[in-house]
């Protein structure tokens, strides 16, 4: 089985639809592939109707975290969508996507970049805007050569000159509300450095004895000794690893099923998770 965990459409920062994005991971010979927008559940019904004969979808999230000064990434599976306290805290972070991205635009304005916030929201379409928009925008722009080269200090990071902060969850009561909502946790990207300052292993090991089910590990911004490092961590705190590819369509060079998660670890997700079950293909 070939498995990818991680993957983005239009209903956030992706350029394939869901329907293109269900109908993409089966042409690139996945026989699962997990949907996880961030901090938004809109695609999945997309996703459900176009799904081909022979293909699985998992329903998710990446929800938007905070720990102290630095922000992380939280995948959330499986879980029940409707659960009222996680969708209210969903609906927080998209609330508050708009007015940062706009904040965004201006700081970019006043460091010279030509950017309008039209130019954003264009780019945007009904997605729920975030940074990888407004870095498409700089792209069009010709100010970087690519989405990557804007999240760096110069510009969009974390710690960036141009960044920006919004609601985030703490990551602790993501754990929490995943879980009351039936679904499963893992920790994305956790050692995506160029991304800006990453949490501390101190705090994975808290968030592990709170609950946190894993890790992502093979990643396109991980190298052979991030990898190796964190494999050891999920040995020592009892963590599952996955791999994905973080597929966002053309806004990033990486293809669907470029990493992958052990079928055994999958099967251990499905059967910790009690908010929903991934969905057979019939031929969408």
């Amino acid at each position: 089985m070939r498995i990818d965990l991680h993957t983005h459409s239009t209903a956030s920062d992706g350029t394939d639809t869901p329907a293109e994005l269900v109908r993409n991971a089966a042409a690139a010979g996945l026989d699962v592939v997990a949907l996880t927008d961030h901090d938004t559940v809109g695609g999945h019904a997309e996703a459900r109707a176009a799904l081909p004969e022979g293909l699985t979808l998992v329903t998710g999230a990446e929800l938007s975290c905070r720990v102290g000064e630095v922000s992380m990434h939280m995948l959330a599976y499986l879980f029940d969508p409707d659960e009222p306290e996680l969708a209210r805290e969903r609906e927080l972070v998209r609330d508050d996507r708009e007015p940062r991205a706009r904040g965004m635009v201006a700081k970019l304005r006043e460091l010279g970049v030509p950017i309008t916030w039209e130019q954003v929201a264009r780019i945007a379409g009904d997605g729920a805007v975030g940074r990888p928009h407004v870095a498409a925008a700089m792209v069009e722009l010709g100010v970087v050569e690519t989405v990557s080269d804007a999240f760096t200090p110069q510009w969009l990071a974390n710690d960036g000159r141009a960044y920006v902060g919004k609601h985030e969850l703490d990551p602790f009561d993501a754990v929490r509300l995943v879980k009351a909502a039936g679904g499963v946790t893992v920790f994305a990207h956790p050692l995506a450095v160029k991304r800006g300052q990453t949490v501390p292993e101190s705090v994975i090991a808290e968030l592990a004895a709170a609950g946190l089910d894993g890790i992502e590990v093979d990643h396109m911004d991980h190298d052979a000794p991030a990898r190796a490092r964190l494999r050891g961590l999920a040995a020592d705190l009892g963590l599952l690893t996955t791999g994905s590819s973080d597929y966002h369509g053309s806004r990033k060079t990486v293809a669907l099923g470029e990493y992958t998660t052990d079928p055994e670890i999958y099967g251990e997700i499905v059967r910790r998770a009690f908010g929903a079950f991934p969905v057979p293909g019939a031929g969408g």
